[in-house]
C-alpha cells in the first residue's frame, strides 16, 4: 500500500475551492508518492475519492505521470453520496485501456463497514479478472498467435 500526497495541503476555504476547481477543470494539482514502482506489481487497485462527480485531482495526477508504467489496473471510488459519476471513464481516457475491474462505495458504506461484503467479492473478482487479464495479454503478445 501506498499514499498519493499533495504538495500542498488542502485546509480551509481555499482548500475547498481549490478542490472544486481541480475537479470542474480536470487539473492535476502537484503530489509525491513515496511508494513502490507499480510496475513491480501484476496489477494495482487505485482507491480514491470522487469530487463533483470526477476523479480527485491527486489520484488523476498520479494516473497521468504513471500511464505508462501502470499494469492492470482495478479502480475502486467512494463518493460522499450516490450520483452519477464515472472515475472509471476519466482512468480509461488516461491509461488508454479500460480497467480490469471497478467498484463504486458510498463514504457511509466505508464509514460503517456495510461495504465490508461487496469489498471481499471485488478482492475475488480482482483474482479472476488479473489472471484472465495477463492471459489475454500473454496470447496478444505472443508471435505464435496468428
Amino acid at each position: 500500500m501506498a499514499e498519493i500526497a499533495e504538495e500542498q495541503p488542502r485546509r480551509g476555504a481555499s482548500g475547498t475551492c481549490r478542490c472544486v476547481l481541480d475537479s470542474l477543470l480536470r487539473r492535476r494539482p502537484a503530489i509525491r508518492y513515496d511508494g513502490p514502482f507499480p510496475r513491480n506489481f501484476d496489477a494495482v487497485v487505485l482507491v480514491s475519492p470522487v469530487w463533483l462527480g470526477r476523479l480527485a485531482g491527486p489520484m488523476r495526477s498520479f494516473v497521468a505521470r504513471r500511464q505508462d508504467h501502470l499494469p492492470a489496473v482495478a479502480v475502486i471510488s467512494v463518493a460522499g453520496g450516490r450520483g452519477e459519476f464515472d472515475v472509471v471513464a476519466e482512468i480509461a481516457d488516461l491509461i488508454g485501456e479500460e480497467p480490469i475491474i471497478s467498484a463504486d462505495f458510498t463514504a457511509r458504506e466505508v464509514e460503517d463497514g456495510t461495504c465490508s461484503g461487496r469489498l471481499r467479492t471485488f478482492g475475488v473478482a480482482l483474482l479472476g479478472a488479473e489472471e484472465a487479464h495477463a492471459a489475454a495479454r500473454r496470447s496478444c503478445l505472443s508471435p505464435q498467435v496468428a
